[in-house]
């Protein structure tokens, strides 16, 4: 199988490391500095994404000249650039998630079967820790999270509470952002009851469990027929 880096800065490596190890061939690694070679190289069975929004455009051309599969990750993507990514899904297989560790799809899963149950009595707040060199908040994960907890966008998202701000009403729900250090990564989840807690947490020790599930879902990928996938439809679909 071979594959095609797009972003080659800590994770792009990582990934190359992980799919070598998996017996994948690099045909090429790509940078903002010759991101054109896009525009002539030949296909690939899969392209990993974790660049800059700015190179989504030649990433989604590439894919459907080639039908190479694309797994994108990458951050501070715009309606308009995923619009892009999918209208490639017509030629090629593509999968965008802000997060492709395997616990936290497990975690979203979790949050879609129990919040029904939850919602009606419970209070609930997201809270996600951050290295201090992150520069967006929150988190794409903790925004997919949200949306795992509320679907149709019926809460009131609040990020920030100070002051005399009032007591915290039925219809919000808190999403917060810590950052520091070196954190890879840290999402918690509270469903606040009478009299009861629930706190679900997922902690990464290192960024290797993402480059890990990216390579998982492009090896599954590839063998799917062009269309837009969720990671749950590639990795829970069986």
């Amino acid at each position: 199988m071979k594959f095609v880096i797009n972003g080659y800065g800590r994770m792009g490596r990582m990934i190359e490391e992980i799919a070598k190890s998996k017996g994948m061939e690099l045909l090429a690694a790509i940078d903002m500095d010759n991101v054109s070679d896009l525009e002539t190289l030949e296909k690939a069975d899969v392209l990993f994404d974790f660049s800059h929004p700015s190179s989504t455009s030649a990433v989604c051309a590439y894919a459907k000249r080639t039908g190479t599969a694309i797994i994108s990750g990458t951050t501070g993507m715009t309606e308009e650039t995923l619009a892009l990514l999918q209208d490639a899904a017509s030629a090629a297989p593509v999968l965008y998630s802000a997060n492709y560790s395997t616990g936290v799809a497990v975690f979203r899963r979790l949050l879609q079967y129990i919040t029904p149950s939850l919602l009606p009595d419970f209070d609930v707040e997201v809270v996600e820790t951050h290295h201090n060199k992150k520069a967006d908040a929150p988190s794409g994960t903790a925004k997919m999270l949200v949306d795992a907890i509320d679907p149709e966008n019926k809460l009131k998202r609040v990020t920030g509470r100070d002051g005399f701000c009032g007591a915290r009403t039925k219809d919000e729900i808190g999403v917060f952002a810590l950052r520091g250090g070196t954190v890879a990564g840290e999402h918690t989840v509270s469903f606040f009851g009478e009299d009861e807690v629930l706190t679900i947490k997922h902690s990464a020790a290192s960024r290797r469990i993402f480059a890990a599930g990216a390579v998982n879902a492009g090896q599954h990928l590839a063998q799917m027929a062009p269309g837009y996938y969720s990671l749950d439809e590639v990795l829970f679909s069986k």
